[in-house]
Formats: C-alpha cells, structure tokens, sequence
C-alpha cells in the first residue's frame, strides 16, 4: 500500500517508482548492442530524461532537488536554444555528388559566423525524417570561405543513402529543406603548435583534416609564423574514393594559394591493383533556388554567443527568485500559515518548475529575436554564393583523363599526391621517418587502426610522437 502512496506533504513513493522506471529504461538501452544496434531506440528513449527529472522533483520536494539544479537549469538554457536553432530552415546552395557515393552540401553562411576546424553540424531533412537529426564534420574554413558553409556525407546508412538516392536520381531537385544545429566543435587549434603533422585516416575518416588543412592554407598565407609541415596518408578501399581528395580545396575562386603550405599525401588504394579506367562516374553538381526565407547558417547568439548566454543565464535566474520570492511570499506562505500541513509539496515543486521554465523561454527568446534582427540586416550583405564548382577530381587526374587542369592551386594539389595500389600503409615506418622535434600524430578512421598507430607512438621507441584519436563512434 506505501507504493501507491502520493503524500501531500512529504516524499512522494509513487513518484519516486515513475522516476526510477523511467531511468531504469534508459539505463537499458545504453549497453553498446543495443545502442549500435537499435541506436533509434536508445536515442528517442532518452527523451524519458524529462519524465525522470519531473517525477523526482516530485518525489524529494524543490528544496532537495535544488541540489541537481545548476546543471539541469544550464542543460535547459541550452535545450532551449538549439531548440530555437533548429526550427529555422536554411538556405542550401548547392550539392556536389562523388562517384564514391559520397556528398557535399554547401550552405550559405552569415560571414560573422566562425568555427574552428574539426566543428561538426547537426543536420535535420524532414523530406527524410522529421526527428533524426545527424552529426556531420564541417569541411570548409570560415577564414576562407566566409560566405559557405560546407560538410561531407558518405552514404553508410539508411538516413545517408536516401539523402544519396534523393540527390543522385535524375529528376532534378529545385530546393531541399534542411535544418542545423550548431556549429560545435573545439575551444582551439592546438595542432598548429606541432612541427610537424601527420593525419592518417581510412576511409571517411578524412573529412576532418579537411578542415585542418584547409585552415593551415589560410595561416600559410596570412600568418607571419612557420605553419607545420603536413603529411596526409590516407586509405581508400576503391579508385573511386581518390575523389575525396578533391575537397582539400575551396571551391574556385577562393584565395586559397597552396603552395605555401608544406603538403605531402600518401594515398593508398587497398582492393585494386592499378588506377581505374572507367571514367564514366564523373563528380556531378546540383543548384538549388532557395526561398527568400531560407536563413544563412549563422550562430543562435551572434559572435558574442558567450556575453549573451551569461546574460540569459543569469538574468533568468535573476528573474526567476523575484517571481518565486513573490509568489512565496503572498501566496504560498499564507497558506502554509492557515493550512494544516502547509502548501502541497507537488504543486510547490510544480510551480518552481514552470517559473524555471517560463524564465528561460523569456530571457532566451528575446536573446534570440534581438540577434536575429542583426543577422537579417547581415543578409542583406550577404552576395549570392554562385560560382563554379569543380566538376573535377584528383581520380580523373591520376588514370590521365583529358581534362584540362582547374588552376594553379588543384595543380600544386596534384603535384604533392603520391598514389599507392594493392597495400596498406606501413605506418610504423612513416611514423619513425619523421624527424621533427615535435610530431603531432592525427588519426581518424576504423578502431583497429587507430589502436595500432597509439601503439606506435607509445612503444617509448620515438619521443618526438604526440598521438590523438578523432573517433566517430558512441
């Protein structure tokens, strides 16, 4: 019978079994067969997270429950603000298809927006699926790409081959509705410290060091300091992927001179013998019309995005006691004096959690809409991102295709690639061979490899090797 009990004044048992149910559900989906397997599962179970919080200010009172409330109070702040993020559509300028069922999507991007490299962006397509929402790593450089905002999507899912099949079927696509989150990524460039870098990945696992190399261009170009010298080995299973290579580079017509940069790669082709010489999947480019609607990507707080979430948070909370304080002092208090067994502890927990509530939505909405007037009058500012994008690849190059080279820069790129077939990279070997005083060692790709290149670098038998792993998986 004390199971069913809801007192009116004190610990709630019922409450307290709502709670546990609920995380004890979550709890069960995190074991990794389940959320690799089922990851649809684990994600929208956890969405149980808001029956849990709710049942346990239930169950211990506000007052207990204040304990967990300096996080749960900036989760929410957050939650909030993403949420506001993700309800705008944005405008999506053009796709560039790869012959190796991969695809890039180029965005219109607020200039004042910055991000460092290796940020990633939450993508959402309703025409696929109105609740997932997918993680993708940000290719293009905010310092020489300021109007454009790219990320690269290899089809390896249910979610990515639809977008694949979506874009690659030959009724042409006017416009795509797509909205983001973010971008969110890392404090700093730390990896520009380094005398030397060395990225090794395999397969998608390059589409960070895009990023990082598209940004040493930049600092080649513009910095006064020595930038890194760069070896990229990257492995390929098929010819095909060698199109990768391709989007180390801006789009034509950005200032992006490649020949400063120390640029050395390493590409080997695992499954094939020798270069492919079916040229007949050649990249293709689609343009969208967007709608005047359609918003640049830009931060949800503007480049002060710090300032103002101190403001919401503090001003939100700042107003939050005045409000409780008040409705306390006329209104609960009374009732406590004149009740027997004071104000009920649910409706005084509920109350606190709807002023929390109302609070935040107040303060980060007005935060929202204040930004929101500056970035429209940013639009206005904001050219038209057209222009040629290269059809071509580094593919077409190396089976000696008869394309005329773009430029000097896809030149210089062709220049400093160096393609093997029929093996893997011996890793220990380009590791021992470099020389630098101070080695930074990236790697991004499947778990084996990464495994084995941290070995490498911690065998004691080098000292001049600085390891980091760049993992996608949960």
């Amino acid at each position: 019978m004390q199971m069913l009990e809801w007192a009116r004044d004190d610990v709630s048992n019922v409450a307290g079994e709502l709670a546990l149910l609920s995380g004890l559900v979550m709890w069960a989906t995190t074991y990794p067969g389940i959320r690799r397997k089922m990851f649809e599962l684990f994600f929208y179970t956890h969405y149980l997270y808001i029956l849990f919080m709710v049942f346990f200010i239930f169950h211990v009172g506000i007052s207990f429950a204040c304990l967990t409330l300096p996080g749960f109070y900036l989760f929410l702040v957050d939650r909030f603000l993403r949420f506001l993020q993700s309800r705008q559509r944005v405008r999506l300028v053009s796709a560039r298809i790869l012959p190796c069922d991969t695809v890039e999507l180029s965005f219109s991007k607020n200039p004042r927006l910055s991000y460092n490299p290796m940020s990633i962006l939450y993508i959402n397509v309703p025409s696929i699926s109105g609740l997932q929402w997918h993680p993708f790593t940000i290719t293009s450089n905010s310092n020489l790409e300021p109007e454009k905002l790219s990320v690269v999507i290899k089809s390896d899912g249910s979610w990515t081959r639809k977008l694949h099949q979506m874009l690659s079927s030959p009724s042409s696509i006017d416009r795509l509705e797509v909205s983001v989150e973010g971008p969110y990524g890392p404090a700093s460039t730390h990896f520009t410290r380094h005398d030397q870098l060395v990225m090794i990945s395999g397969g998608s696992g390059i589409t960070p060091f895009i990023s990082i190399i598209r940004e040493l261009i930049f600092a080649s170009n513009t910095s006064p300091y020595k930038t890194p010298e760069v070896i990229l080995v990257c492995a390929f299973k098929n010819s095909s992927e060698l199109a990768m290579l391709d989007l180390l580079l801006p789009i034509s017509g950005s200032p992006s001179d490649i020949s400063k940069l120390q640029l050395k790669i390493e590409a080997f082709v695992t499954r094939e013998k020798g270069p492919a010489t079916d040229s007949s999947k050649a990249p293709r480019a689609i343009w969208f019309n967007p709608r005047a609607t359609d918003a640049p990507v830009s931060a949800i707080l503007g480049p002060k995005s710090w300032l103002w979430l101190g403001a919401i948070i503090s001003s939100s909370f700042i107003i939050f006691l005045i409000i409780i304080g008040l409705i306390t002092g006329y209104y609960i208090y009374p009732i406590d004096q004149k009740t027997e067994g004071g104000f009920p502890w649910a409706l005084r927990s509920f109350l606190n959690m709807l002023v929390i509530c109302i609070c935040i939505a107040m303060t980060a909405s007005s935060a929202v809409l204040w930004n929101k007037k500056q970035n429209a009058r940013d639009v206005k500012q904001i050219q038209n991102v057209e222009g040629s994008t290269p059809a071509g690849s580094p593919q077409s190059w190396l089976y000696k295709a008869d394309r005329e080279l773009e430029s000097v820069p896809h030149q210089t790129l062709f220049q400093a690639i160096n393609v093997h077939y029929g093996g893997r990279p011996d890793l220990k070997k380009i590791l021992f061979e470099c020389k630098g005083s101070s080695v930074g060692v990236l790697a991004s790709g499947p778990k084996m490899m990464r495994h084995e290149i941290a070995y490498i670098c911690s065998s004691g038998l080098a000292d001049n090797l600085h390891f980091e792993s760049i993992s996608f998986t949960w």
